[in-house]
Order: C-alpha cells, then structure tokens, then sequence
C-alpha cells in the first residue's frame, strides 16, 4: 500500500468518525444514537487496518478484531439499556430521561 492510499484511507476513516460523533451529539433517539456510535467506531477500525496494512504487520488486524470486540458488547449493553429505559419512561428521547423535556 502506498503513502498515498494510506493517506485516503485515513481521510476516510476520520470522516466516519466525525459523521458518527455528529450522529451522536445531534439525534435525540437512544437507537439513532448506538447506530451512530457504532459508526463511530468503525472509523478507528478502519484507520487500524489501513495502518496495519501499510507496515505490513497485522497488529492492525488484531486491533481491529478488539475494535469489533468493544462494539459488540457496546450493542448489548445499549440495547439493554434502551429496553429498560423505553419500559420505564414510555420514550425513547434522550432528553426525557434526563429530564430536560417535559
């Protein structure tokens, strides 16, 4: 891989973690929120396996597969949470549960 390629996979990789921190900050719904922060973390993955592949080690690969790792509990964690929140306050708006909306 070139100089060149790494540059534009870097590029790449911080526009999909800039796009999902956006989704994060800017959606009010929890569910838009994990899919947002699962976005999020695909943008570090993909700079690990563009790094990776440029050195020709695969440690990238390896952070990749702890990456895929942390996103996956991050779902089930935030899934459950999402339940339990929708169960007990009937919404699924961020601001209600922190009671900033009425």
């Amino acid at each position: 891989m070139s100089g060149a390629a790494l540059t534009g996979m870097m590029i790449i990789a911080a526009g999909l973690f800039a796009a999902g921190l956006f989704g994060v900050l800017a959606r009010r719904g929890i569910l838009f929120q994990l899919v947002a922060l699962e976005v999020a973390l695909s943008g570090p993955a993909l700079a690990f396996i563009a790094a990776g592949a440029y050195h020709g080690e695969a440690d990238g690969q390896g952070m990749f597969v702890l990456t895929l790792t942390l996103a996956a509990a991050e779902v089930a964690v935030g899934l459950a949470l999402f339940l339990r929140i929708r169960r007990a306050k009937g919404s699924d708006d961020s601001d209600a549960v922190s009671g900033l909306k009425g």
